[in-house]
């Protein structure tokens, strides 16, 4: 299937899509028929109908995304899933739906047809779930988002653990001040990492000053958008939590406007561990999501034999200290009230 796919210029699952005669695809005629010449061309034989779906060379696992160029993430669990995947010499094959119901439910059921071993139902953001009537024909996994009913097991990071690791870390330097920048409000990881920096503002005994705590977007806009606002308002904070890396890369540009020097006059910390936290300067102090371990434990669980694992694993997010939390005192500073 692979040649064909290369001969013809598509994908495998275009190739199984028009070879199973999946007609509800949205695949063009011309692109059907390249696929079909390139069969008669290479002498391609697909599995006989009457062959047992089990009967393949290695073990395959499906993994259904809804996207992938959107965000690094996705290849992030990707990349963790193909290596356990290979570790067990089992094969992953990778679609990506966009959302679209159709296409989830036309590749599920190419997948029991090939009798895979199991599926790996993704969303790129952590969120409850409904999952398609289709999956419940596998044994299935959910990664980054969870069903409410309790179905299928599911994986997401233990963000208000992370938000609290992180406040924690700042607390542990003396910093009391602390704002923080959330993400949007109705995305569970921005709600969540908030929870984590309030409950541990609270087991500190510190107040948490309502003017010090602002919304942002989860871009850098927003990042320095919020920062302006904060250090141009009454009470100056001596840290700055940020709920992802992006707006930390915001709230560095508008330090610096403000002849601030991020990681020393103000402290910064950033959630996510994206490539560019290791790059700015001083290098950004985070939090690690953890998708290559999340994508891993997927792949172990539908590999492996026995007992099913827990209804919801939520997998630490543990905080990657690298400097820019650090309280630096600066005796040209206005000093702390």
């Amino acid at each position: 299937m692979k040649d064909v796919a290369a001969r013809a210029g598509v994908s495998q699952s275009t190739v199984s899509f028009v070879l199973n005669g999946m007609e509800g695809m949205r695949i063009g005629a011309e692109t059907r028929q390249r696929v079909l010449d390139a069969v008669a061309a290479l002498g391609y034989r697909p599995r006989a109908a009457g062959r047992p779906p089990n009967a393949l060379s290695k073990r395959v696992i499906g993994f259904l995304l809804d996207e992938i160029a959107t965000s690094p993430f996705a290849a992030i669990s990707i990349d963790g899933a193909q290596e356990t995947a290979r570790k067990h010499d089992a094969l992953l094959e990778i679609v990506m739906t966009g959302g679209d119901p159709a296409y989830e439910t036309a590749t599920l059921r190419k997948w029991a047809a090939d009798g895979v071993q199991g599926v790996i139902y993704g969303s790129i953001l952590t969120r409850e779930i409904t999952p398609p009537d289709g999956l419940s024909r596998h044994r299935a996994v959910l990664l980054n988002c969870y069903d409410a009913t309790g179905r299928f097991p599911s994986v997401v990071p233990a963000e208000r653990r992370g938000g609290e690791a992180a406040t924690k870390a700042l607390l542990a330097e003396g910093h009391h001040r602390i704002a923080f920048i959330s993400g949007e409000s109705w995305m569970d990881a921005s709600c969540q990492r908030q929870e984590g920096f309030e409950r541990a503002m609270h087991e500190a005994g510190v107040t948490i000053d309502p003017v010090l705590v602002r919304e942002g977007n989860f871009l850098p806009s927003g990042g320095r958008a919020a920062t302006l606002e904060l250090m141009q308002g009454q009470t100056r904070p001596d840290a700055i939590f940020c709920a992802n890396d992006l707006m930390a890369v915001g709230c560095y540009e508008a330090l610096k406007e403000l002849g601030e020097r991020p990681g020393e006059t103000v402290a910064v910390m950033g959630y996510d561990d994206q490539e560019i936290a290791q790059h700015l300067s001083p290098a950004l102090s985070t939090v690690l999501l953890p998708h290559r371990e999340m994508g891993q434990w997927c792949c172990e669980v539908l590999l492996r034999e026995g007992s099913a694992p827990p209804a919801q694993e939520r997998m630490q997010c543990p905080v990657v200290l690298r400097g820019s939390h650090l309280r630096r005192v600066d005796p040209g500073r206005v000093a702390d009230a």
